[in-house]
């Protein structure tokens, strides 16, 4: 609670300092409602928001029925209050969802909502608490949203993802400053991360997507049938890619045809592996918080797709957990490729949050598969898509790889070779 209102606190104390931060702040919510899910008239909103945001949560709830939502419901996330249970509760409260909640998110998934989620999270909030109820809860929740995540995947669901500081968060990427300053600096990097401040933000991102797509046609056009990676912290590895592969980027297109982001900010180039086809070493280049636990310095040993050892200098614990969710948390589900001179990667900040540290580096994901990175995979039975290498699972986690001395090659069907990444960069 105190962490919240001292957030408030900070961003009032900012306002009256910096005359463009509200100004700024608009114009972020207006790029969540407006680029990120395209709100279109007559839309449920489902908005799951951190409670240190909440100010900014309800900038964006006005932003979305200024576009003509039909109605905005704000679910509010509290981790404090869910680290408390954590402690407190047992575990089997954690083995079930109640019906009426997960009744409430997959009713507005039949209905065609949209969906945002503003994070405002601390890293290590998790760190110690059950391992046995975290699982369970994922598990759960997986089980339980079903309908929803099947209906997400099949291009039924816009939604995007966001994130505002809060102290902890901001404490953690600025130590040494004074709250205050953290998390002064925190709103700067995020802003100039989704490309607000001088010019049009609007035209900045529809020129950035196109660059992103002009990349994505490249390598579709190449059609590799894997992909090798070496790098100076022992990566070695190469990892297969799903026939009939697709490469995407920058915004996405929902199956009504309206265009969105998922993802503000967003860097990346991704497709999906075959999960049945990973062989070799990759050696984490930043640290991941998985469930609110910071693991560093991990290695994944893989062999026919699957991860057969692994080691990790800190959070050796959670990367257990994560690996032994379900079979599918073992094998791979994403391949993206960023270079480390995107905007994320030359700022130097470490995030210690997926949503910006995957912009700033290539990784790979444990888990799910996104069905539309495959040509008609989103109109097929689960058993047809892991006939054809996707991979299903409760998570899908993303892990950065990338360095600036990674090469990536891309390997053709005739075993012919291309050049991808040199230097951590493309040279394509």
């Amino acid at each position: 609670v105190m962490g919240g209102i001292l957030c408030v606190n900070v961003i009032k104390y900012e306002r009256d300092n910096d005359m463009g931060f509200s100004e700024k702040l608009q114009e972020y919510a207006r790029l969540v409602a407006r680029q990120g899910v395209n709100v279109t008239a007559g839309k449920y909103v489902l908005l799951f928001c951190s409670i240190e945001a909440a100010e900014f949560g309800r900038m964006v709830e006005e932003e979305c029925y200024r576009l003509g939502a039909r109605d905005v419901i704000m679910i509010y996330k509290d981790q404090k209050a869910s680290r408390i249970r954590l402690d407190y509760a047992p575990l089997d409260e954690y083995k079930t969802l109640p019906e009426w909640q997960a009744e409430q998110r997959n009713y507005y998934a039949r209905e065609g909502c949209v969906t945002i989620n503003i994070l405002a999270e601390d890293p290590e909030a998790y760190a110690g608490a059950s391992s046995e109820k975290l699982q369970a809860g994922a598990l759960a929740a997986h089980k339980a949203y079903k309908e929803f995540y099947d209906i997400m995947d099949k291009g039924g669901i816009r939604w995007t993802i966001a994130a505002v500081p809060c102290v902890e968060w901001a404490r953690k990427v600025f130590p040494g400053n004074t709250d205050a300053k953290a998390v002064s600096k925190l709103w700067e990097s995020i802003f100039k991360t989704v490309r607000i401040g001088r010019g049009d933000t609007v035209a900045k991102w529809q020129r950035h997507d196109r660059v992103l797509k002009r990349r994505a046609k490249i390598l579709n056009t190449a059609n590799f049938s894997a992909l090798r990676y070496k790098n100076s912290l022992g990566t070695n590895f190469t990892v297969g890619l799903a026939d009939c592969h697709i490469w995407k980027g920058g915004s996405e297109k929902c199956a009504e045809g309206v265009d969105y982001f998922p993802n503000l900010p967003t860097e990346e180039l991704f497709t999906m592996p075959d999960c049945r086809r990973a062989d070799g070493s990759v050696y984490s280049s930043m640290p991941l918080s998985y469930q609110g636990e910071l693991i560093e310095n991990f290695r994944l040993d893989f062999k026919d797709g699957e991860v057969v050892s692994y080691s990790a200098e800190k959070g050796y614990g959670a990367l257990e957990r994560l690996l032994s969710t379900d079979d599918g948390s073992r094998r791979l589900g994403e391949v993206a490729l960023i270079p480390c001179d995107s905007p994320i990667a030359q700022s130097g900040i470490l995030y210690y949050n997926t949503l910006f540290d995957e912009n700033a580096s290539c990784h790979l994901a444990l888990g799910e598969c996104y069905p539309d990175t495959m040509r008609g995979g989103e109109l097929l039975s689960e058993e047809e898509l892991l006939a054809r290498g996707g991979n299903r699972s409760a998570n899908h986690v993303d892990f950065m790889i990338g360095t600036d001395d990674m090469e990536i090659v891309g390997i053709k069907k005739d075993g012919s070779e291309m050049k991808i990444f040199e230097n951590g960069r493309f040279v394509i």
